[in-house]
């Protein structure tokens, strides 16, 4: 394999590398002399003397590398949508640089904590490295420009909502707001809401698009999953696992400049959680993967905790615990409705290893610790009176339902329960929210 930098990919590359470099040179030419305060204001400003220039200057070149990177950006995306390699490496290294470029704003406009000044560093260290290793790859892997069909620009973005996987992103934005709410005992402001579920659904959809890039030969043996944008061939893995990549590493940012630091680190674990745990060392080798995967999913509540006080408790706790014991049933029961596909798929969901009879049995179990769960916040007297009626009210309606699951074979009471148990965890934290600003 022989190096060149004859492809205009390569090309593109290495320039993009240049222009950083000069960011970078200037950036630190800026912060040792202090230019940054002889020239306030953003995008443009008065310059103050020379030290004011340096800074425009520095601008400049942010903005003519910002250029660059849109451009690599578009033959990535343009040319190189099947490339493993280089879709991701480029994707990823433009989504760093513009969150590096916000972040470096931000300290000019209105003047940043001291771990956002560290993101900001590391951030560069990234972008270099990230860019380094695309140009080498480029070097060694770069073709010329190929030809694929035309895109189906709704299609396109129908896909790409897909892969965010939008419903099951919405019931985890619908914990994290309670989170906020439960934690803050107030309603949290506009700002605060916006960012934190931004970020929320950043941080979901691109785990989500991850495990659909791990899961995609897998999705294809699936009548559930078979039409989704990668199993069905709308978009090729590369595309797949750029985007997945982009909005993870964005979501962080986006919890750090907006939100706090903390909010931003428990959605990173939960991510992480999800992605490496439970799509690629649990799913396809455990029995227990839904119960020790069920971790992930308990997460987003207490990152809305965590983005209303910047600080977690024992309350916090009980939120996680609530939904760590939702999900086993929530999902043996889909699993009982689709144990064809996951025995097909190789996938050991319990039914399929245990056989219908446990899994419906498993679902009455943890239905009932789930309950027992959500009554120890009264308890405790972490919640009051509205909590209390409506845990034992919705507590009972589902305890009722798992009966029927125990007692009657069959799909439809399990898609019952599936259907029921999301409607259950919903109005149960709904409730949480009422209360606690009741």
């Amino acid at each position: 394999m022989k190096f060149s930098l004859t492809s205009s990919f390569s090309r593109l590359a290495l320039l993009a590398l240049l222009a950083v470099f000069l960011v970078t040179v200037g950036g630190r030419l800026v912060a040792v002399n202090g230019a940054a305060q002889a020239c306030i204001g953003w995008p443009l400003c008065q310059p103050q003397g020379m030290l004011g220039w340096m800074q425009l200057f520095h601008r400049a070149s942010v903005g003519f590398a910002a250029l660059v990177m849109l451009a690599l950006l578009r033959q990535a995306w343009r040319d190189l949508r099947d490339h493993r390699v280089l879709l991701p490496l480029a994707t990823l290294s433009v989504a760093l640089y513009f969150a590096q470029a916000f972040v470096g704003a931000m300290e000019v406009t209105r003047g940043s904590p001291l771990y956002l000044l560290i993101l900001h560093a590391l951030t560069n260290v990234a972008v270099w490295l990230g860019l380094l290793g695309l140009t080498v790859a480029a070097g060694f892997l770069a073709r010329e420009t190929v030809a694929f069909p035309p895109l189906d620009i709704g299609q396109r973005a129908r896909d790409f909502l897909m892969l965010t996987k939008p419903v099951v992103v919405l019931l985890l934005l619908v914990t994290t707001y309670a989170g906020m709410v439960v934690g803050g005992k107030e309603w949290p402001s506009l700002s605060l809401t916006f960012w934190t579920l931004l970020g929320g659904f950043m941080a979901a959809g691109g785990a989500s698009a991850l495990n659909q890039y791990i899961d995609r030969d897998l999705d294809k043996n699936m009548q559930r999953t078979q039409k989704r944008p990668l199993p069905a061939g709308r978009m090729t893995p590369a595309e797949g696992l750029a985007f997945g990549l982009a909005l993870s590493v964005l979501s962080f940012y986006v919890y750090a400049a907006f939100v706090n630091l903390l909010a931003a680190f428990l959605s990173l674990a939960g991510l992480v959680y999800y992605v490496v745990l439970y799509s690629l060392l649990l799913k396809k080798t455990t029995v227990q993967n839904i119960v020790i995967g069920g971790g992930a999913g308990a997460i987003p509540p207490l990152v809305g905790w965590a983005a209303a006080t910047g600080s977690l408790n024992v309350p916090a706790l009980f939120l996680f615990g609530i939904v760590f014991m939702w999900t086993p049933p929530h999902f043996w029961a889909l699993a009982i409705v689709r144990q064809k596909d996951y025995a097909r798929a190789g996938v050991p969901m319990l039914p399929v290893v245990r056989g219908e009879k446990e899994a419906r049995w498993q679902i009455l179990i943890y239905t009932l610790e789930l309950v027992a769960v959500t009554l120890l916040l009264p308890v405790f007297q972490f919640t009051g009176a509205i909590y209390l009626v409506s845990a034992l009210a919705l507590g009972a309606w589902l305890i009722h339902t798992a009966w029927q699951v125990w007692r009657k074979e069959g799909n439809k009471i399990a898609w019952k329960m599936y259907r029921y148990s999301s409607m259950y965890l919903a109005f149960l934290f709904l409730a949480l929210m009422l209360d606690a600003v009741h």
